[in-house]
């Protein structure tokens, strides 16, 4: 069994939950004897790379409008790896992906992880909702990540009759395990006891929300990514005041395993459905961390149930979100039991086995299929 995945960014340029749920479902499929490669865009020009055991092919990004990567090579390569794979698998939104898709004149049996609705551009959307809708009908079969999101999300009711939900997976073996040495440098720089927040800094990702509560609230807070809204919210920090909150930045994978490791709870405070799932915040739950997030009708809520994995607050509310963190942070036996059953949850439904022994039954179903 041969699949080839196709998405706009893959590591090593890029480090992202979609990123991170195919490098998964490459290892975790691999193991069940599928044959994976990925095809992606780089600023770095032309490359065949491995990593975990799969292919990486990276072909040049030519340019981008509304953060859409294009590439005419990529066309032409589509369409030769495509010839060797049985199964396409498509990561949607990516609308250069659709328009590949039909220029490369795909025949093989195809299927796309619908990851997220397309959310702030609105006019671009209107002009390219044609093609979408063309391109979902086109494939065998669409995949929500989680029941949330299918039942919340328009566009995939249109699709229901051809959608089904496989949630997303870690495995948690392949993450590092930090040195002692190392868990002391940190502690040493963040302290005893923080709020951890993990991910890329996007204008959707509610940091300034976060940052607002922690006018009113006095805990530390550990922010770990890089991303375009950075040095915005670092000014804005600096306005509020705040001083028990750390940029950290990016880190390597050692040094993010610490932090959870160490981090006495998870605040992930994504206020709009560009947020689909949280990776970030199922890898807290994954190191029995309790958590706080926002109820955006997304698999946010699926991997962190109120009051039972930690507490869910409304969107874009400081004081809500405020009020969260003073609770966990003045219960601890509360947070410690909530971390437990976060734990739990994971190892019973989001375990990255789970997701790839189900991926692995759809390629198998759909390479089955008459043509």
């Amino acid at each position: 069994m041969r699949v080839l995945h196709f998405y706009k960014t893959y590591y090593p340029d890029t480090w992202g939950g979609i990123e991170q749920v195919i490098r998964q479902l490459c290892v975790g499929t691999g193991r069940l004897g599928v044959t994976n490669e990925v095809l992606t865009l780089s600023r770095s020009g032309p490359s065949q790379i491995e990593i975990d055991g799969h292919v990486v092919h990276r072909v040049p990004l030519d340019f981008e409008v509304a953060s859409t990567g294009f590439s005419f090579a990529a066309i032409r390569k589509l369409a030769r790896l495509a010839r060797d794979a049985d199964v396409i698998h498509y990561h949607f939104p990516w609308p250069f992906m659709d328009i590949a898709h039909f220029m490369a004149r795909i025949r093989k049996p195809s299927v796309v992880t619908y990851h997220s609705d397309i959310v702030r551009q609105k006019n671009l959307l209107r002009v390219y909702s044609p093609l979408k809708r063309r391109f979902l009908r086109s494939v065998d079969t669409v995949v929500a990540t989680s029941p949330n999101y299918l039942a919340s999300s328009p566009v995939l009711k249109r699709f229901a009759h051809k959608t089904r939900t496989i949630t997303y997976g870690l495995d948690k073996s392949i993450y590092p395990v930090p040195s002692e040495e190392l868990k002391a440098r940190w502690r040493a720089q963040v302290g005893e006891r923080f709020f951890l927040f993990v991910g890329v800094l996007r204008y959707y990702k509610g940091l300034h929300i976060l940052l607002d509560a922690m006018a009113n609230v006095d805990y530390p807070v550990v922010i770990v990514g890089a991303g375009p809204i950075e040095q915005e919210l670092k000014e804005h920090a600096q306005r509020l005041g705040l001083t028990h909150v750390q940029f950290i930045g990016a880190v390597a994978e050692e040094d993010k395993a610490a932090l959870l490791e160490l981090s006495y709870a998870m605040v992930f405070p994504s206020h709009l459905r560009s947020e689909a799932f949280g990776i970030s915040l199922l890898e807290g739950a994954m190191y029995g961390k309790p958590m706080i997030s926002s109820e955006i009708g997304t698999g946010t809520t699926y991997i962190n149930i109120d009051q039972d994995t930690g507490l869910v607050v409304p969107p874009d509310d400081p004081a809500a979100l405020g009020a969260a963190m003073r609770t966990l942070w003045e219960k601890p036996e509360l947070a410690a039991s909530m971390g437990r059953r976060a734990e739990a949850r994971y190892w019973e439904l989001f375990t990255a086995e789970k997701m790839a022994e189900n991926y692995h039954a759809l390629y198998r179903e759909l390479a089955a299929r008459p043509r």
